[in-house]
């Protein structure tokens, strides 16, 4: 069985990442067991060399006791994140290098992912029913905020990144490259 020992960045996550998880392990037709995640404050992790230490420490320590996976998985924003995933990834390595390491920045956010797949999600909490990502889902700013205003609910990080984990469609959300790579790492990773 693959193990996965996560470290991310928001409240939403915690649940969500897991779910996503276990569908591409189920997709795969392989065993995946996933660490609860382990959630930091992303501009103090990466800023901060003795929390980035010790947040990498726990997580590094509970992979290798299982021959696991170290995933670190943080919102890019405005950030290059080819640039940014090298400089975790380098500086992961250097604390414990014994350990595997998988950096993924989702662009813009998380939530980005699922305006990929909007079409999945369509009726879910009140999404339209003729609901379609837009032209330049992969650049949208405040994708929280994009779902938002489509749905007949406030969104909320930790009820709806769970729901819409669970829904939305890996195919779709591939439209999206950070999580095609994601996805196509991951899978990777459980075949190996």
């Amino acid at each position: 069985m693959k193990y996965i020992a996560p470290i991310v960045e928001g409240h939403g996550e915690t649940h969500a990442l897991p779910a996503l998880l276990h569908r591409m392990a189920a997709d795969a037709n392989e065993e995946l067991q996933v660490n609860s995640p382990i959630r930091v404050k992303a501009a103090k992790f990466l800023r901060d060399d003795d929390d980035f230490r010790r947040h990498i420490e726990l997580a590094a320590a509970k992979a290798i006791q299982k021959d696991g996976l170290v995933l670190i998985l943080l919102d890019c924003e405005d950030d290059c994140a080819a640039t940014v995933g090298q400089s975790i990834l380098v500086r992961a390595r250097n604390v414990r290098p014994d350990a595997r390491y998988l950096v993924v920045l989702a662009t813009e956010e998380y939530e980005s992912w699922f305006i990929a797949g909007a079409v999945s999600l369509r009726g879910m909490r009140g999404l339209p029913l003729d609901l379609n990502p837009p032209q330049d889902a992969e650049t949208i700013r405040n994708a929280k905020g994009w779902l938002g205003q489509r749905m007949s609910v406030a969104y909320d990080e930790i009820t709806h990144q769970l729901e819409f984990s669970r829904k939305v469609d890996l195919d779709q959300a591939c439209e999206n490259g950070s999580f095609r790579r994601f996805r196509n790492r991951i899978v990777d990773f459980l075949s190996n």
